[in-house]
């Protein structure tokens, strides 16, 4: 019974202190959300407004649909019989709904099997049943569908009809519940129906639209140019969603885009810097937060994309190969705002996390991460965090979130963020005394959190980092009470590792070695990375026991 009282009193304190972060508009609209009608009556006075520009195409994702109902998402492919198959996981479903293959690579040699699909969608999804109604799926459809028939001038009136109905759906379900980057895509496909439509209720669309993305720019793109989640994948999603505003506007010139245009550009550039920042010099994202290949478009062909429709100007395409021109022999940035730290060497990439966990009323995508960090050498990935393989409430999904999955400390036991269910976060770690000095080709980075105090007010997490032209140098110390500690420290699969002495001799594919040697006990253990959705790869991982408050990691070139 007692037991039964401690684990109701622990779960109501951990509600309580997840709840406590939302807005009142995420609360008060998930009541009213659940007795909210739909009008689904037919949709009239809407015509096409005329194309001035063509939409310039953006096909870098790969091929997902086959033909004969034939999908492939997630690195599994499956033959649909269903389209709300209850056996399929909701991820994978929700991009069968995307409909993301109509602007894929090679796109407009499958017109033909693309307006079957589209057609077989519009029979086998009656309005408001199933997964392709709710407002994430529509809003991604909605633009998909949109940039199909802009460039294969579809004008079929079945189809037009359905994507009409669509549309008048999702104005009605904003996701104002959850915000962040589902209301951005909310925003997104209400300004492209407006758009796209002409007559007062597409005005209607654009307006409302734009007043969100004009909101939520000011919101979700924070001073450094990152986006406030925290998260390099979801970054270049928003990214590409502002570029597409943009591709839009040169489309079609409405008065009301065109006013916005110069501040969509700075936002794009403040966004792109940010992304070069984060990325490794493989040009793919670092896994901090909700990251994984393959889910967004890499930095090379946004800057692409961008420089393609003049949102970007030539000369900036240096940041395409994730090359940086320096003097010193460490050059460094802050994005404070977003709270990383990126730093070089002439063969070296160090991206370090002193940030916050992410936006406090939207951690749905926040690992319990805080102080960690990622390193490429000799242009390969060395140390890596484990990634994200899957959403949902699995073992595994909660693995990824822990604090343990990442290149940072656990203080007995515990998460240095209380991350729970699939997209909750409870109590946070927060950073502290983040300081970075640099002089004689030496950057150092502090910083500390108190995701521990839980246990003791004086339990603390603090780390330095000194970078200097062929070192890494990481020092730990974990002041206060606690039962235990260990750091954690994920290779890339492709590492060969051989252990000498309290040292390991690290290789890389191109040869070359890399020594690491440790001042505490250690061993290294099987474990796994999670580089894409649906995918694990066998690595190591280097557990370093704190055997005293302080341990000292330097890793040599």
């Amino acid at each position: 019974m007692i037991y039964k009282i401690n684990m109701l009193a622990s779960n109501f304190f951990r509600l309580y202190h997840t709840v406590k972060y939302l807005k009142a508009t995420q609360i008060f609209n998930r009541i009213l959300r659940k007795f909210k009608r739909i009008d689904i009556t037919t949709c009239v006075g809407m015509n096409l407004r005329t194309v001035k520009e063509p939409l310039a195409s953006f096909e870098v994702m790969p091929q997902s649909y086959f033909g004969n109902m034939t999908f492939r998402f997630l690195n599994k492919t499956i033959k649909v019989n269903n389209w709300n198959d209850h056996k399929l996981t909701k991820l994978w479903t929700y991009n069968l709904h995307y409909f993301d293959d109509l602007n894929a690579i090679n796109a407009s040699s499958r017109k033909n099997i693309h307006l079957e699909l589209i057609n077989n969608w519009i029979s086998e999804n009656p309005p408001l049943v199933g997964n392709g109604w709710e407002p994430y799926p529509l809003s991604l459809r909605i633009v998909n569908w949109i940039k199909f028939i802009i460039n294969n001038n579809i004008s079929d009136e079945k189809i037009l009809s359905s994507l009409q109905l669509q549309v008048k759906v999702l104005s009605q379900k904003i996701e104002y519940h959850l915000l962040g980057n589902h209301l951005f895509a909310n925003a997104k496909a209400l300004v492209f129906a407006g758009a796209f439509y002409s007559g007062e209720k597409a005005e209607q669309y654009l307006n409302e639209g734009l007043r969100i993305i004009d909101k939520e720019i000011r919101e979700q793109i924070l001073s450094d140019g990152g986006h406030f989640e925290l998260s390099p994948m979801y970054h270049n999603i928003i990214l590409t969603d502002l570029l597409d505003l943009c591709n839009l506007n040169m489309a079609y010139q409405c008065e009301q885009t065109c006013k916005r245009i110069d501040n969509w550009k700075t936002a794009v550039e403040k966004m792109i810097h940010f992304a070069v920042a984060v990325t490794h010099p493989d040009g793919d994202v670092s896994f901090f937060n909700d990251s994984a290949f393959g889910i967004a478009p890499k930095i090379s062909d946004l800057i692409s994309y961008a420089e393609r429709i003049d949102v970007l100007k030539q000369q900036r395409s240096l940041l395409r190969d994730n090359k940086i021109s320096f003097d010193t022999a460490v050059d460094f940035t802050f994005l404070e705002n977003s709270g990383y730290v990126s730093a070089s060497t002439c063969d070296s990439k160090v991206i370090i996390d002193v940030a916050k966990v992410g936006a406090d009323y939207i951690p749905g995508h926040a690992h319990a991460d805080t102080l960690s960090f990622e390193l490429s050498i000799f242009g390969e990935r060395l140390i890596v965090n484990s990634g994200t393989s899957e959403y949902g409430l699995g073992e595994t999904r909660l693995l990824q979130r822990r604090t343990k999955s990442h290149n940072t400390i656990e203080v007995s036991g515990l998460d240095s963020s209380e991350v729970w269910s699939g997209f909750r976060v409870a109590r946070r770690a927060m950073p502290q005394n983040v300081n970075i000095f640099s002089a004689n080709n030496i950057l150092i980075v502090e910083g500390a959190h108190d995701g521990y105090a839980r246990l003791h007010i004086k339990t603390t997490h603090s780390r330095k980092w000194t970078l200097k032209d062929n070192q890494l140098s990481i020092d730990d110390y974990v002041s206060g009470d606690y039962l235990s500690a260990y750091a954690y420290y994920y290779f890339h699969p492709d590492i060969k590792i051989s252990e000498k002495s309290n040292s390991l001799i690290l290789t890389l594919t191109n040869g070359k070695t890399v020594t690491m040697q440790v001042t505490s006990s250690f061993e290294l253990v099987d474990s796994q990375w999670y580089p894409q959705f649906g995918l694990s790869q066998a690595n190591k991982c280097l557990i370093v026991a704190f055997k005293e408050p302080q341990v000292s990691v330097s890793i040599r070139w």
